[in-house]
């Protein structure tokens, strides 16, 4: 199966359904980071489903949703760009022997970011993380902070992360009001393994044949991490030339590794000065008169 998202709408209802599978955008993260098997299933399921959860917003930036917490994992953090492109990371200490989503995270929180790619105001949207599973954490924050019933089953493995989304949407007019009842029901019958391993097409098939439902076209998905050369720069001119100066003298080099992708962006003297080489010409050209 190809990484994909798979969208369909249940006719005359007010539901529609999302279906994600993920196989080399999942395996692309796994090989940059040696993640712990209990952390590794966290992970793979948010990433499941911050790519659903995306899919039901029409906007131009990237999605952010982060899980922050008290307990051996700190931080896990998955970015989904409005193009389709994906990127995950996560933050523990010492072995993880809890595999329960509050022995992992202990009390946090739930934190999902709208971040415009025209550079606007982002939108952020905090909860508590309340619920024992990655699916439950996010139907809540649906619920609480977007007042949309959602439904989420979500699975993975060291090979493919997959997931299924059901939403309930504003009614219609002359609509089968039962529908969210009748097809949550037969979505709560899918197994990880069909989530996992069947092709979406014929899993919509399998769970709500009984139902009339329009398959759009899918879409794909793929790893991509949008750290560069450039973005580091400006982050460098953020830490200021003193503090910048102070690094080179102490390890004879500014080394920065990218927390997603775990490329390395090395910074030696002649680099730095070039950093805020545009700044000293803006300081100049503002004293003269």
């Amino acid at each position: 199966m190809n990484d994909s998202l798979q969208r369909f709408v249940f006719e005359m209802t007010p539901v529609r359904g999302h279906l994600v599978h993920l196989d080399a955008t999942w395996r692309a993260v796994l090989e940059r980071h040696d993640y712990p098997p209990a952390l590794r299933a966290l992970l793979g399921e948010l990433m499941a489903a911050g790519a659903l959860l995306s899919s039901t917003l029409k906007f131009d930036g990237a999605l952010v949703m982060q899980m922050q917490g008290s307990g051996p994992v700190t931080l896990v953090v998955v970015e989904v760009n409005s193009e389709g492109t994906l990127r995950a990371t996560a933050k523990w200490q010492g072995d993880l022997e809890e595999s329960t989503l509050h022995g992992l995270l202990g009390t946090g929180r739930f934190v999902i970011s709208l971040v415009p790619g025209d550079g606007g105001q982002p939108y952020q949207g905090v909860v508590e993380l309340e619920g024992d599973t990655v699916a439950a954490v996010l139907e809540h924050y649906m619920q609480k902070s977007e007042q949309l019933e959602t439904r989420l089953w979500l699975a993975c493995d060291d090979r493919q992360a997959a997931g299924m989304l059901l939403q309930k949407m504003p009614s219609m007019e002359g609509a089968d009001e039962d529908a969210w009842n009748r097809v949550t029901h037969l979505g709560a019958t899918v197994s990880e393994n069909e989530l996992l391993r069947l092709p979406a097409r014929e899993l919509i098939r399998r769970l709500f044949h009984e139902e009339d439902v329009r398959v759009f076209e899918a879409s794909p998905l793929a790893f991509r991490c949008s750290c560069s050369r450039e973005r580091v720069t400006g982050m460098l001119r953020t830490l200021g030339r003193d503090e910048v100066r102070s690094i080179l003298d102490e390890r004879g080099k500014v080394e920065v590794t990218c927390e997603f992708c775990h490329k390395r962006y090395v910074f030696d003297t002649v680099d730095a000065e070039q950093v805020f080489a545009s700044d000293l010409q803006t300081q100049a050209g503002s004293t003269r008169h």
